[in-house]
């Protein structure tokens, strides 16, 4: 999120989360630049650190001391993080491609993907071999192969295809792994062969003869097979062939040779070398378009080529960062001029290295040490982050620092002037209208006039014999990616029709969004506006009218409407627990716990992803399972917390309710976050319910106690289904993708014994 009140003046999207743009990142973390706002945009919210895979490789590390959290760092650095895939670019209209979800928009747009494995130059590699690159894709590949390695009797052939230092090194974490691995077992570690193919009559062709000759001497006193001068020309299941003709039979095949450009590159129009990678000049900026920059391995430096190696690209985030920064001022952009020789420190598996300098060279344990001490220096740079100040409010005296186009200039100005309320705090009409004409909400026939139309209000028919259910939702965007909080807020806001019973109709939205300019105002509104449509339109549901107005926060909220019969059958209401029902929770808790520790950048990016999965999962066919396994009594967990929605349903029913803790489905990282404090705003109203729970002061000490008060956003539902249907309902909740479905306890007959009608077992 940019910092301060300042309105976006212009947008610089990072494509990738390689070693430049974390350094990018951390750049403009450290010296924010006003109006501007970064963005990220990555297919994982992890990346690995490649000077130490190969030491997670050899177990050595853990997967976070080697991965980089960017969901956290873009936090700290008020950036934006976008969990999506980049499918091109729309240099045209200045936009970023993404699949299944609206275009991005962007001033600059930065590019660092890394390599792509250029398998399909090899018939029958792409079907039969595992790719180090991507990197941050290898860890599955490679997590399953070490179990198939412990799960296999007998001998384990494995082939390793590229022997620059890259291959040579992951060749020798991987051998000496797998061995201990193996005698951890009982096993003969000699079960495990390893063969390594080079293309050259060399390996480590980059490197000295006498860094050569020390790594022929560590891979052959390890016994790896090398084959030197033999290119793979073939590869089909569970074997390779060389240029010579030679087959080997390998139970695995791990490809780390020549790679290139990612594919939905060719498609920009910009300019690419011989391998697929963007050709870029000294000021990292593309030969062929001055508003598109690269870094890392995806660019080719025009004049001076430059191997792909990761000390190039946590250089290039410095100048980089600077240039990025230039060219949205429109100053000048400096040339940058990379080193002619570089260090470069490779490991042999065994907490040794060898140090390569031109024609120096030297190895020892005290390397390994040396390069441990570096690497994690490195990587505390991006994982321990200093307190930063919170800009005041803007000047409007000061006027735009950016260069922009007249227009822009005064949008500028006005939106960094005293703010209107009332009327006056509406987005501007030619905003409305164009999102509105790029929108497609679902037509409905009950609509008599709606969006296509628009008037001062919305005219909706009620079918015969049904009767109307009205729900209002609405809040603060919690989470930086506008298209996403969109699915969630209007997830959230059908979470009440879906528990009642009843078939969404049509929705009203309420919107809120800071000032700026408008093709900014259009692009956010865009994007929200996307997301919930892409939940709306599935369940069923017009989008019939609503209401923006500007405000500090971003904020979504619908009035929504849906159908049940007049005579209510089938509508499940709070009030319908009977005893001996089992309770069924459909999704895990946690979910205020870890968004106040994502905005205190304490929660893992993984942690932050898979809440959105959950978060994003509509509830219909949970509520549809649970009816027809015979549930009478529903509601939603939403902001009173899983305590606070019981507590209505057993007051409501005349009942009690036993809970099992142990029972209880929780997001990943949930407890670590509450255990450290990072609770709701909300949570001490809802703690205050702990008078409704037995025993509460003996059950605080669980670490599990706080998650039972936590507000949920877009949470599970919670229904009482008969005992004898409960196995199966929670069998087929999760055939129907809800995996964290569970029975959390039982509805007991009403005491009057403890005035707690809620109990707690371990």
């Amino acid at each position: 999120m940019l910092r301060g009140d300042a309105p976006v003046l212009k947008d610089i999207v990072l494509v990738g989360g390689g070693h430049s743009h974390v350094g990018v990142l951390r750049r403009f973390a450290m010296r924010p630049e006003p109006g501007v706002r970064l963005t990220l945009i990555c297919t994982d919210p992890h990346t690995p650190y490649s000077g130490m895979l190969p030491g997670y490789i050899a177990g050595h590390y853990t997967y976070d001391e080697v991965h980089i959290d960017l969901s956290r760092l873009a936090q700290w650095a008020g950036a934006r993080f976008i969990h999506a895939e980049v499918t091109g670019l729309d240099r045209v209209r200045r936009q970023v491609l993404l699949r299944d979800r609206p275009p991005l928009a962007y001033d600059l747009v930065s590019i660092n993907t890394g390599a792509t494995p250029q398998t399909h130059r090899v018939p029958g590699a792409a079907q039969s071999v595992v790719s180090v690159k991507p990197i941050n894709q290898f860890n599955q590949r490679w997590l399953a192969l070490l179990e198939r390695v412990r799960t296999h009797p007998g001998r384990t052939t494995l082939a390793v295809v590229g022997a620059g230092a890259g291959g040579v090194e992951l060749t020798l974490a991987m051998q000496w792994r797998l061995r201990a691995e193996l005698r951890a077992l009982g096993r003969d570690a000699d079960e495990l062969e390893f063969h390594l193919f080079s293309a050259d009559a060399l390996i480590l062709p980059t490197h000295h003869a006498r860094v050569r000759r020390h790594f022929d001497d560590v891979l052959a006193a390890r016994g790896v097979q090398v084959h030197r001068g033999a290119p793979v020309a073939e590869v089909a299941p569970g074997r390779l062939r060389a240029k010579n003709g030679e087959w080997l039979e390998a139970d695995e095949i791990v490809w780390v040779t020549r790679a290139g450009g990612a594919p939905w590159l060719q498609g920009t129009g910009l300019a690419l070398d011989g391998d697929g990678f963007l050709c870029v000049g000294a000021t990292l900026q593309s030969t062929s378009d001055e508003r598109v920059f690269a870094a890392g391995d995806v660019a080719s430096l025009q004049g001076r080529p430059l191997e792909k190696a990761g000390v190039f690209a946590v250089r290039m985030g410095r100048p980089l960062a600077d240039n990025l920064r230039a060219a949205a001022r429109g100053e000048a952009l400096r040339a940058w001029k990379p080193q002619r020789r570089w260090l470069a420190l490779i490991s042999t598996g065994d907490r040794h290295a060898v140090a390569s300098r031109g024609a120096l060279g030297f190895a020892g344990d005290w390397v390994w040490r040396w390069k441990d001490w570096i690497d994690r220096r490195f990587m505390r740079r991006f994982s321990e982050f200093p307190a930063m100040p919170t800009p005041g409010p803007a000047d409007p005296s000061a006027g735009p620092t950016l260069k922009l186009d007249t227009a822009d200039a005064q949008q500028a100005l006005s939106a960094l002037a005293m703010r209107c309320g009332g009327c006056g705090a509406k987005v501007g009409a030619d905003v409305l209208a164009r999102t509105m004409a790029r929108l497609q909400p679902r037509t409905h026939a009950d609509v008599l006039l709606g969006l296509d139309a628009p008037d001062d209000a919305a005219i909706v028919r009620v079918p015969p014999g049904k009767a109307l259910v009205q729900t209002v939702d609405f809040f603060r965007a919690f989470i930086d990616d506008p298209y996403v909080f969109g699915q969630i807020a209007a997830n959230h806001a059908l979470g009440d029709l879906y528990a009642m019973g009843a078939q969404p109709h049509t929705a009203l939205a309420i919107a809120t969004v800071p000032p700026g300019l408008d093709r900014k105002l259009e692009d956010l509104l865009l994007q929200m506006m996307q997301g919930a449509l892409s939940v709306l339109d599935l369940a069923g549901c017009a989008l019939v009218g609503g209401h923006t107005a500007e405000g500090r926060d971003l904020a979504l909220g619908f009035a929504l409407n849906g159908l049940v019969p007049e005579s209510l059958a089938g509508v499940t209401r709070k009030a319908g627990l009977r005893a001996g029902d089992a309770l069924v929770l459909t999704q895990p808790l946690g979910t205020g716990t870890l968004f106040v520790a994502h905005a205190a950048h304490a929660a893992r990016g993984r942690w932050i992803a898979a809440a959105v999965q959950h978060m994003t999962q509509p509830a219909r066919a949970a509520a549809e399972v649970l009816r027809a396994h015979g549930a009478a009594a529903c509601t939603d967990v939403t902001g009173f917390g899983l305590v606070g929605h019981l507590l209505e349903m057993t007051r409501a029913s005349g009942v009690d309710a036993e809970l099992s803790l142990a029972a209880l489905p929780l997001l990943d990282g949930s407890l670590e976050c509450a255990a450290a404090g990072h609770l709701s705003s909300l949570h001490p109203a809802n703690l205050r319910l702990r008078a409704a729970v037995q025993d509460a002061a003996d059950h605080a000490k669980d670490a599990r106690w706080p998650l039972l008060f936590d507000p949920q956003t877009a949470g599970g539902v919670l229904a009482g289904v008969p005992t004898d249907r409960a196995h199966d309902c929670v069998a087929a909740l999760r055939a129907a993708g809800y995996a964290r479905a569970a029975v959390i306890g039982y509805v007991q007959a009403a005491s009057n014994l403890s005035g707690a009608p809620i109990a707690l077992k371990a």
